[in-house]
């Protein structure tokens, strides 16, 4: 998981990319970085947040009327700066990428770019991997005048060459910028447009959350497998350039996306609050005496007023989150993680005290979280403490891009539910089920017939998905060498 995002306008664009990127510092805080581009490429990227990697002097050289940007997420382990985005290739034309995704076969594609291609590959990334197929594709079209057919033909390559999860956008040179969806729509991808002096300006990133604020209308999520080009002329060009089923990641709705963003017409808060609700049934049929709800700030807020709701019980902020620590999921080390949930939240004790609390949170993942918020519930002064995750038990990893590569690191892989609510500590534990979540998600589209539950049940979005390839994910994490190529995008 991570954040992208581009701009072509009229006038420069270096303000609008790091407002942007600053509305989705959720998607990423590891890195941080921009091209812009006015005849020649300006590049600025480094660890650490938006804040901290963009100052008034990196500013002011961005110059140029389109740009795209990159918050950085590394989905294994690692957090080298070489492996920040965007990545550059001079030919042909110049072209400069941003990735969210992961390639399931990057280590293969990496060996035909070096013994075939003869392509030197200065990092681990997948995203390095996808930016080199594509240069090679677009090549290979020798356009004697560059039209948005060469694009299209070179995309053809890349959706048969590339497979896993993939949203992009690139900027050609002086030529425009291209964005892309993989064929099952893995990973969020919208574009949006506004008018300025009779010309318009697009804009294409993640979320739409971004959109309004910048005063851009939200026009459409990108299809699977379709490709948007937009001209030096700010002409938009689309076409279907790969058949495929739209099969998003549902964890993009369980915690992923913010609150605020519609991805492929479906409302995040919406669904988020129909998951509370599904777990209403099975938490009355408990007959628990339960004195108030309390969700885990900020992702679970909508699952539990959803919950809340239905069960007639009221609703109060038990907890404080400290807004100076970054998400404790998203963080590259289990070190790190473990040591900010110490500092993250604080308890609100009056909420707790003498009181039977059911606390909400959108998923167990590690289970480092849920134990340490039980135990503050306990020495806040509560009587019994119920825990109930809007998200079914986590069992499997995902090659798709999201923190979870490994069995051992997931604590439903090896534990049953009984087994879980002990470890954690609490006194009853609760699940959503698969089929509540995805009808959840489902309730507000049509579009969305079907959805990757791979880390839930093993259904994955593709084919190639297998239990080696699995094997060989986790190896990758945790210093393994069977992979050429790390996912880091």
């Amino acid at each position: 998981m991570c954040g992208v995002l581009g701009i072509i306008g009229t006038k420069d664009v270096i303000q609008d990319l790091y407002d942007g990127l600053t509305m989705l510092q959720h998607r990423g805080q590891d890195a941080a970085g921009i091209v812009t581009y006015d005849r020649q490429f300006h590049m600025k990227k480094a660890n650490g947040m938006v804040r901290d990697v963009f100052h008034l002097q990196s500013l002011l050289r961005l110059r140029g009327h389109r740009g795209i940007g990159h918050v950085r997420y590394p989905t294994a382990g690692g957090s080298s700066e070489f492996e920040v985005q965007p990545f550059f290739v001079n030919a042909p034309l110049g072209i400069a990428m941003v990735h969210n995704g992961n390639l399931t076969n990057a280590p293969e594609l990496s060996h035909q770019l070096l013994h075939t291609h003869f392509r030197h590959l200065n990092t681990t990334s997948d995203s390095e991997v996808l930016l080199n197929v594509f240069a090679i594709a677009l090549e290979k079209q020798k356009p004697v005048e560059f039209l948005p057919e060469h694009v299209f033909r070179a995309m053809r390559s890349v959706f048969r060459k590339c497979k896993g999860s993939y949203s992009v956008v690139a900027l050609i040179g002086h030529h425009g910028m291209v964005a892309f969806r993989d064929p099952h729509g893995i990973r969020p991808l919208q574009i949006g447009a506004r008018e300025r002096e009779g010309k318009m300006e697009y804009i294409v990133c993640s979320e739409n959350t971004v959109m309004k604020p910048l005063g851009f209308r939200f026009l459409r999520d990108i299809q699977p497998g379709e490709v948007i080009f937009i001209d030096g002329n700010n002409f938009l060009h689309t076409k279907q350039c790969a058949s495929g089923l739209l099969t998003p990641c549902v964890f993009e709705w369980v915690y992923l996306a913010a609150p605020d963003s519609l991805l492929d017409d479906v409302s995040v808060y919406k669904a988020r609050v129909r998951m509370g609700e599904a777990l209403a049934l099975q938490i009355r049929r408990a007959k628990l005496k339960i004195d108030s709800i309390i969700p885990i700030p900020d992702s679970s807020r909508a699952a539990a007023a959803g919950l809340a709701d239905k069960l007639g019980i009221r609703y109060r902020e038990g907890f404080v989150k400290n807004r100076y620590i970054g998400r404790t999921f998203i963080m590259p080390s289990q070190r790190m993680r473990k040591q900010s949930i110490q500092f993250k939240l604080q308890t609100i004790d009056l909420e707790f005290l003498g009181n039977n609390v059911l606390i909400v949170d959108d998923s167990i993942v590690r289970g480092n979280t849920s134990t340490r918020i039980v135990e503050m519930a306990r020495q806040a002064g509560a009587k019994k403490v119920y825990f109930a995750s809007a998200s079914p038990p986590i069992t499997r990893p995902c090659p798709y891009g999201v923190d979870i590569p490994t069995y051992e690191e997931l604590i439903a892989s090896k534990q049953s539910i009984e087994e879980i609510c002990k470890t954690i500590g609490a006194d009853a534990l609760f699940y959503v089920s698969i089929e509540d979540m995805v009808h959840a998600v489902q309730r507000g589209s049509t579009r969305v017939r079907r959805m990757c539950t791979g880390c839930f049940n093993g259904r994955y979005a593709s084919q190639e998905v297998t239990e080696e390839m699995l094997h060989n994910l986790g190896l990758t994490r945790i210093g393994g060498t069977e992979s050429v190529v790390q996912p880091v995008s």
